[in-house]
């Protein structure tokens, strides 16, 4: 008796979902012809400073924003092979770097800006200045390799994510995360860490 289950696309996605897919991968080819599949409505500002690298898959409703704040190279770096799925939104001024075989799950925020400073220096901003009337701030975001993160992630400016890192769904990465551990929470901190001597993840 065969037991082997065929996994055809007609099967997962159905003959209209299989047109769709068609017509998606031919206007993924004409306008992001090194991209894998570009699912549309997308939304994309700024493209001229945004690097989609290869292979690099998408879900539908994805916004994908650089504005270049006294900067004319590439802000928004993608590696190799990259999935993000529904209603993702990177936004960034200054650098965001995503490394290879990066899984990006849906309604993620990652972003490299700030609507004013509020560390407490002599340039704080008041509560009484409208939001969009404070100063821009940004630093650096840069997720590495193999990193998975979860649904409805927000990664916030200055973090870096190291790589084969899991970030849980739900959670705010507000620091940094080194490689090898699965974050959970708001704000993320690290629950798991793999052992490369026993080859497990094991509690931290």
């Amino acid at each position: 008796m065969n037991t082997h289950k065929s996994n055809s696309k007609f099967e997962i996605y159905g003959f209209w979902g299989v047109l769709r897919l068609a017509s998606f991968y031919i206007r993924t080819k004409l306008f992001f012809p090194s991209s894998r599949l570009i699912r549309f409505p997308i939304e994309i500002r700024g493209k001229r400073y945004i690097d989609f690298g290869k292979g690099l898959t998408t879900g539908v409703g994805c916004r994908i924003e650089s504005f270049p704040v006294g900067k004319k190279d590439v802000i928004i770096k993608f590696g190799n092979d990259i999935e993000i799925n529904d209603y993702v939104h990177i936004a960034g001024i200054r650098s965001i770097s995503i490394g290879n075989d990066v899984l990006i799950a849906s309604k993620v925020f990652i972003s490299d800006i700030q609507h004013g400073n509020y560390t407490g220096s002599n340039k704080h901003d008041s509560p009484n200045t409208k939001p969009n009337d404070r100063a821009l701030s940004a630093e650096p975001v840069i997720i590495e390799d193999n990193v998975w993160i979860g649904e409805n992630v927000t990664v916030l400016k200055g973090v870096t994510i190291g790589k084969g890192s899991i970030i849980g769904a739900n959670s705010v990465v507000t620091k940094s995360i080194p490689g090898g551990i699965i974050a959970t929470g708001n704000p993320a901190t690290a629950i798991k860490k793999f052992n490369d001597i026993s080859k497990k993840w094991e509690k931290c």
